[in-house]
């Protein structure tokens, strides 16, 4: 892939904020070119959605980073704001670029925006060149027997697994003059000029205290699952009471850290510890399942915004903002589905079995619109994604492909019971309920009155009675799924 050395290439940083296996950045270092790299936050062009708040604050963490990173191998980061074909066409103007690298993305907005720049820049002599660099495989790559994208997850994994996942690429040790000229567009804005940090109030305290954005964190925190939390991922992931999880999602998200690396460096981790290898299998399909929701927003973009099933337009949705309010702080009386919204409000991250049983609640027993849901977690969490968000929030309404059917309701109780058994998951995010014994703290209204006022609880005062009782709330919801049998739940194209 070869172009003028004596003029630069560009690289359009997305999504994809590291150095390491950047198919794009290593295709441009290549070229021996001069490299110039740059980011874009464009929240101006046609049906891009702007990021939430929590994604916000992580995105200056990690725009940081990277232009910290690239500082290192003798280049740096500009940062601009505006219309991005507007800015890539002066950046081309102003440099005499001969080239343009980006990693693809796979929203139709996104798509058709990156189509068309590309097409501009191509009919001017320009070269336009992209890359996988988020996905292990692209979304039209596994496909069934029928040529056709699998709509159902087991299938999709099994076909994964008889595929080869390419080797992560090597960072560039230096980038051959990197360094941008002075003359550059009006757009051109420092770090802090984008106000993606919190300011009045400061509500991200809690965010710096639980992260630390970049490339080389992401590195670091996958060092110690492999080290530490791999072994027993199968059994410890549904606790969340326990440091059992990866929480490499909001790296992910943002590019810290490729889907490749992960999958090479717990292969490597396998290899030297053959008893990891249960554990290991089912931590990599939680990798292949991120893949699977971007086939599943390729081939339905809608999926953010319609439900899958067209029958699912007319389900009769209750619109009771005072429930919806109560859940969002974490006061509807449940204590599991109350840690789990305190937990996403104080640090920007749900443990992932939570986030089903806190969105059951919301779809189920307040009869809320998922849409309603899907924005919340869209403008709270650092890892908001809108492959992974779009597709679990009609997962869990029974709306989407490869759904759980609407009539599987989670009992609250039950599922704090079964997965935060000696309460500690509670304890932490709901202090008002620490010191009630294991045997009440997911039902603190059965607790003695002595046992209530020993543990300084005080239901309807320091701690709100259920603001809907679950038996009556699951008859509501069923007989709501009811009155739409009849109608044919043909997919919206």
């Amino acid at each position: 892939m070869s172009t003028d050395s004596h003029t630069p290439v560009l690289v359009w940083f997305r999504d994809d904020h590291r150095l390491t296996d950047n198919p794009a950045l290593s295709a441009a270092a290549a070229t021996g070119s001069q490299v110039l790299c740059f980011y874009i936050l464009d929240e101006v062009s046609e049906g891009i959605r702007p990021l939430g708040g929590a994604a916000r604050w992580w995105l200056y963490g990690s725009l940081k980073a990277l232009g910290n990173a690239l500082k290192r191998v003798g280049s740096n980061l500009l940062i601009l704001r505006g219309s991005a074909p507007l800015i890539v066409d002066k950046l081309v103007q102003a440099t005499g670029a001969s080239a343009i690298y980006w990693n693809r993305r796979y929203g139709a907005s996104e798509i058709a925006l990156d189509s068309m720049i590309k097409k501009h820049l191509m009919d001017r002599g320009i070269k336009a060149h992209s890359f996988n660099g988020r996905l292990l495989h692209e979304p039209w790559e596994i496909v069934n027997q029928a040529g056709k994208p699998f709509q159902v997850f087991t299938p999709y994994l099994r076909a994964v697994r008889t595929r080869a996942i390419k080797a992560p690429l090597p960072a560039p040790r230096t980038l051959q003059g990197g360094i941008w000229p002075e003359t550059s567009p009006d757009e051109v804005a420092s770090l802090h000029e984008l106000g993606l940090e919190p300011s009045s109030p400061d509500w991200a305290g809690g965010l710096r205290q639980e992260w630390q954005p970049g490339e080389r964190a992401a590195r670091d925190k996958l060092a110690r699952f492999l080290e530490a939390g791999l072994k027993g991922y199968m059994d410890d992931r549904d606790r969340p009471g326990r440091d059992g999880t990866s929480r490499l999602s909001p790296h992910l998200r943002f590019g810290e850290i490729g889907p490749r690396q992960v999958w090479h460096a717990v292969m490597a981790a396998v290899a030297r510890r053959p008893d990891l290898e249960q554990d290991a299998e089912k931590f990599l399909s939680e990798i292949v399942w991120s893949d699977f929701t971007y086939q599943l927003l390729h081939e339905h973009p809608h999926l953010p915004d319609k439900p899958h099933s067209s029958r699912f337009e007319s389900f009769p949705w209750i619109d009771d903002h005072v429930a919806i309010r109560a859940w969002r702080k974490g006061l509807t009386g449940y204590p599991i589905v109350d840690a789990g919204m305190r937990q996403l409000w104080q640090t920007g991250w749900m443990h992932n079995r939570v986030r089903m049983i806190v969105a059951s609640f919301l779809v189920k027993h307040l009869l809320t619109d998922w849409r309603e849901g899907e924005r919340w977690f869209w403008d709270t969490l650092v890892d908001a994604d809108a492959a992974n968000n779009a597709f679990s929030w009609q997962w869990i309404a029974g709306s989407g492909p490869d759904s759980a059917p609407f009539h599987r309701i989670f009992n609250p109780v039950a599922q704090g019971e079964k997965f935060d058994p000696d309460g500690s998951y509670v304890r932490t995010h709901v202090p008002e309920l620490s010191e009630l014994p294991a045997a009440f703290i997911h039902k603190p209204w059965e607790a003695p009155p002595s046992m209530l006022r020993e543990a300084g609880v005080g239901l309807g005062d320091t701690y709100p009675r259920p603001i809907v009782p679950h038996g009556p709330a699951r008859e509501r919801a069923l007989e709501a799924f009811r009155s739409l049998r009849g109608l044919t739940a043909e997919p919206i194209a």
